[in-house]
């Protein structure tokens, strides 16, 4: 049914979207008429009952023609038009990924373009000290590089390449800027090799080269300006600051602070620009700097910088802000451990005048938050000097305490002499209120009762005796500072008292350890600790009573004590004492042991050595009268001495009641050098004053042997009868210092046994 070239048309595959359109309308058209022509057959056939058999057929022929061209059109649309859809598909698909390759080509070659644009103005820009743009520029040039790598087709020759010129370009930028900077900022510091000292400082210079501006304003130059933000685009400028910084503190800021007798001068000068010099003042009488100086000084040097440096904005921020964040936490420590720590009172009087570095401090942080060095509004330099009462209180205790060891390890042997009416120079304190409104209230006859029932003037006074110098001198710091309690906060009051405390807990840990061998060694010494530390037992008992009411609460409530401590220094003084006794006691007993047993005193040898013994303890006993006798008190002397004098008699009287056999030549010499100490051995008590004659009267008091010595001194020169009348049936002298049977043995080793002797042994019972 189709035509000719429709149907060539259809075969060769190329049948146009129009004829598909039209042959399609067509067949719908026939598909209506024949739908129409078969409802009006169906009508006839069954409806009007009028059969047509020959239309009927002609009709189904029809139908089935129109069928065949159905399916023919069908296979076509099937196989032929679909076929050419994914051909086209795919010519588009290709035509696509073309034009985006070209889009990419061309995307790269503008990058290039760029490159080479921004290259090209960096050559020209950095000839004519355009830094800044040259900066810009070579930034530019990096970006393209950058996104040249983001494409994966790009050409890595390509890449190196400008890579490696982007590197050259940047170092010789760099080489230009650093250039630069060291003819702006010139620093002339001292040799490594010169010792550091004032004197070092004094050649250090800074000089800030073309730094006024062309119209006179006091303002960093373009060049400055330039070059500052050209580092700060390559990435190079906190490296700059950074080496400059620490140069500026070692070499300025730092000095400036630490030496009272340098200061600073800045000096204009039209050719080489703004030079800051440091330089020497008068000889200072002072060791640290006060706080006002250091400031001012400090200021000026920053404002300078400030005026002709760091006036520079850069991302945002200031030049002095870059160099405050690198710099000022150093510097305030500095600040505070050269300067402040020393300016801290030593006197709680001095507080108030304190307020005025305070001040002086909240003005020096203004100046520098105005010069945007600082940003904080809160900084360790003004927390330290507004804390000035806790440092003032930590300071006064660190002081105290450093005065006290010092005295502590002082030298122990130079002494002061303390009298019964020695007395603390206790400070004048002002009566409670309560206390006040009693003693007006007392009436005289009251005061008189009180007068009438007063203790003796001597009662707890110290007897006469020496103690060291430093021990005096720490009583009276110990004094100063508890006065300084008096009047204080509960917080300084509290710090200062406990710090009296440590002093005292300080000496008893410290003395004892730091002098141990000199006290062992050196009884003189050992006899002035002894008086030290009863000089501060007897002192700590009234020593909290005198303070305790005029102290803040809880103080004045009874805690503030020292009677706790007193046992503590009454065992040291009498233990380091003790230790000395001892010493001197196997001394004694080491030079008896050299008199052969005071046996056989016939032999010369023998008695040679048994006198030669007992001269050294009595010269032993006369050196320790001459070291000891102006330190201890009176009583504690003869106690020293009766005791050590008494155990050198009972080692004689031990040694001589061990004697089997006596004979009338050894009792001789054994009497003689008895005598010699019943002579010489009092004279050890021998005062040094009138007054005092009484202890040598009662010297036997402090020796339990003595009555026995010399009782055992008459029996060697005497006869039986005279033995035997001194006993007395057990009643007399010899009977209270001897038991019989010691007698019997000593008339047996005295006399040979005659009737006589036993007659006289029988009497003695």
């Amino acid at each position: 049914m189709a035509s000719f070239v429709t149907e060539v048309l259809a075969s060769s595959g190329k049948l146009e979207k129009e004829d598909l359109s039209s042959k399609i309308s067509k067949m719908s058209r026939k598909v209506e008429d024949t739908k129409e022509e078969v409802c009006d057959m169906i009508n006839k056939r069954y409806a009007e009952f009028l059969p047509s058999l020959q239309g009927s057929e002609k009709l189904m022929s029809q139908i089935g023609e129109v069928s065949r061209e159905m399916d023919i059109l069908k296979n076509c649309i099937e196989t032929e038009v679909q076929q050419n859809i994914h051909v086209a598909v795919a010519d588009y698909t290709k035509l696509k990924q073309q034009l985006e390759k070209n889009a990419i080509i061309i995307k790269m070659l503008g990058h290039l373009q760029e490159f080479h644009n921004a290259m090209t103005e960096f050559a020209m820009a950095l000839p004519d000290n355009k830094y800044v743009d040259a900066a810009k520029h070579l930034e530019l040039a990096r970006a393209s590089v950058n996104s040249l790598k983001e494409w994966k087709t790009s050409q890595l020759p390509l890449l190196s390449a400008l890579n490696s010129e982007l590197t050259v370009q940047r170092e010789n930028l760099i080489y230009h800027l650093g250039d630069r900077w060291k003819g702006l900022v010139i620093w002339r510091l001292p040799s490594t090799k010169e010792p550091a000292g004032v004197q070092s400082f004094l050649k250090v210079e800074l000089n800030l080269a073309h730094s006024g501006s062309k119209d006179g304003e006091q303002k960093p130059s373009a060049l400055m300006c330039c070059v500052l933000q050209a580092l700060a685009i390559q990435g190079d400028l906190q490296y700059k600051i950074k080496l400059f910084s620490q140069v500026l503190l070692k070499f300025i800021l730092r000095p400036l602070v630490m030496y009272p007798s340098l200061s600073v001068t800045v000096t204009e000068q039209q050719d080489e620009g703004i030079i800051l010099a440091l330089h020497c003042l008068e000889e200072s009488q002072e060791d640290r700097c006060t706080p006002s100086q250091v400031y001012i000084k400090l200021l000026l040097v920053l404002k300078t910088l400030q005026t002709h440096l760091l006036d520079v904005p850069i991302s945002g921020k200031k030049m002095s802000t870059i160099l405050g964040e690198l710099i000022w936490e150093d510097l305030s420590q500095c600040i505070i451990h050269e300067c402040l720590l020393y300016s801290i009172p030593t006197n709680s009087s001095q507080l108030e005048k304190y307020n005025t570095v305070i001040k002086e401090t909240e003005e020096f942080e203004k100046s520098l938050k105005e010069m945007e060095f600082l940003q904080s509004d809160s900084t360790d330099l003004l927390k330290y000097a507004r804390d000035v009462n806790c440092h003032f209180i930590t300071k006064k205790c660190k002081d105290v305490i450093v005065a006290a060891r010092k005295l502590m390890t002082s030298k122990m042997h130079n002494t002061v002499k303390i009298t019964p009416d020695y007395k603390l120079h206790l400070p004048k304190l002002d009566s409670p209120a309560s206390e006040g409104k009693v003693k007006h209230e007392n009436t005289k006859e009251e005061v008189m009762m009180e007068n009438t029932k007063q203790l003796s003037a001597w009662s707890l006074c110290l007897p006469a005796c020496r103690i060291s110098e430093s021990v005096q001198q720490l009583m009276d710091l110990a004094l100063s500072t508890l006065s300084e309690a008096v009047g204080s906060s509960t917080y300084c009051a509290l710090q200062l008292f406990f710090t009296v405390r440590n002093i005292f807990q300080l000496f008893y840990d410290v003395v004892p350890t730091y002098h141990k061998e000199n006290l062992l060694k050196f009884p003189h010494l050992a006899a002035i600790q002894h008086n030290n530390c009863m000089y501060l037992a007897h002192h700590l008992l009234t020593l909290g009573h005198h303070f305790k009411a005029h102290l803040p609460q809880p103080q004045n409530e009874g805690i503030a004590t020292f009677i706790d401590m007193v046992p503590g220094f009454r065992k040291l003084g009498a233990r380091c004492f003790l230790a000395q006794m001892n010493i001197q006691r196997a001394e004694l007993l080491e030079r008896l042991s050299t008199a052969h047993n005071f046996g056989n005193l016939d032999d010369e040898d023998h008695y040679i050595a048994a006198s030669k013994a007992v001269r050294q303890v009595i010269h032993q006993l006369k050196q320790l009268g001459t070291v000891w006798q102006d330190v201890l008190p009176v009583s504690i002397y003869c106690k020293a001495m009766g005791n050590l004098l008494n155990t050198a008699i009972t080692e004689i009287i031990a040694k001589i009641m061990a004697l089997e056999d006596i004979s009338s030549e050894d009792g001789d010499h054994l009497h003689t050098l008895c005598q010699t100490i019943i002579e010489e051995g009092p004279l050890v008590f021998t005062p040094l004053t009138e007054d005092n004659k009484k202890y040598q009267e009662e010297a036997p008091l402090y020796m339990k042997k003595w009555s026995i010595f010399k009782e055992l001194v008459i029996v060697l020169r005497a006869n039986l009868q005279e033995i035997v009348d001194r006993w007395a049936d057990g009643k007399g002298p010899l009977a209270f210092e001897f038991s019989s049977l010691e007698m019997k043995n000593l008339i047996r080793a005295l006399f040979q046994n005659t009737e006589r002797r036993a007659v006289a042994l029988t009497k003695i019972k």
